[in-house]
């Protein structure tokens, strides 16, 4: 068989229990890691970025044993990662395989970019409404400055 015949192919070994971030920008891949903490996790993580991919061209893709991620933490994902997948795995079977969605609204997730923002200077919950879910916009419910994808800071 000639060399140029022969399939590449990333061999990970799979998880028994866990969730699966698939179609992750590769850009964005570090990203994730940081907004959901996982650089403490003590379970395994397994973290691939600039995979070729057919979909999306380069991918990232990350696999976390023992980890089912809550409501808040997916539209976390969401907001920086809007073409991802997640994958839920139970005894070695895709139990859910579903698309993430940036959310309508967001609180407590994000910080307002605007330093003078009541949010930024006591202690109280942040609130944005998405007003531009393909270019990621956000308007802070109190000051109603607008934070764009560039801007976003996570709590």
């Amino acid at each position: 068989m000639e060399k140029k015949d022969l399939r590449k192919e990333l061999k990970v070994s799979a998880i028994e229990n866990g969730t699966v971030i698939d179609h992750i920008p590769s850009k964005s891949v570090f990203q994730v890691i940081k907004i959901l903490n996982l650089t403490e996790y003590q379970n395994q993580l397994l973290i691939a970025t600039n995979l070729d991919s057919q979909k999306m061209g380069k991918k990232g893709i990350i696999k976390v044993s023992n980890k089912f991620f809550k409501s808040d933490e997916i539209n976390k994902i969401s907001l920086v990662a809007p073409t991802a997948t997640l994958i839920i795995i139970k005894d070695f079977e895709v139990i859910e395989k579903k698309k993430v969605e940036v959310p309508g609204y967001a609180e407590n997730i994000v910080k307002c970019f605007n330093p003078n923002c009541i949010t930024n200077n006591e202690d109280i919950a942040t609130k944005f409404t998405v007003i531009d879910k393909k270019d990621l916009k956000l308007r802070c419910h109190y000051c109603e400055k607008i934070t764009a994808r560039d801007n976003i800071s996570f709590r």
